[in-house]
């Protein structure tokens, strides 16, 4: 199977079988975004046990490129700290941004780690107006925790 496939699939496995989707009873961090040029809309809600996040939840509705990267992105938090977020979220942007050449998964300082079902969005990158919608989720993460 070619890895363009194979992203494609785990792209539409997240839009078909969405990780997360569902609201939580008392957040403790919550946002919503919409991205205005397509009608893409999420919503996010982040409970914590001390700075690590206990439970994500996420409803919207929209492309399977905004509603694949929320699902992803949900279980890329998930048992994670506000920096280890902000360090995935920065390594997410990265990719959207890189030529092809670089590898945006690896992070110099832990040989072999990787943004692993997240990788499946760097394609988009070929289609300018996509990135806001895999960006929508990240963004309105961020917009959550008020960074």
């Amino acid at each position: 199977m070619a890895l363009e496939e194979l992203y494609r699939e785990v792209i539409l496995d997240h839009y078909r079988n969405p990780r997360n989707r569902g609201h939580l009873d008392n957040p403790d961090a919550a946002a919503q975004g919409v991205n205005p040029l397509c009608g893409d809309e999420i919503s996010i809600e982040v409970t914590f046990d001390g700075d690590v996040v206990s439970q994500v939840a996420v409803e919207g509705q929209g492309c399977s490129i905004s509603q694949s990267s929320a699902s992803m992105m949900t279980e890329a938090i998930k048992g994670k700290t506000r920096a280890e977020i902000g360090e995935i979220v920065s390594r997410f942007r990265r990719m959207m941004s890189l030529d092809e050449a670089e590898d945006p998964g690896l992070d110099p300082e832990r040989p072999g780690s990787v943004l692993g079902d997240i990788e499946a969005l760097q394609g988009v990158r070929q289609y300018p107006v996509r990135i806001k919608c895999a960006s929508l989720g990240w963004n309105t993460l961020m917009d959550a925790l008020g960074s």
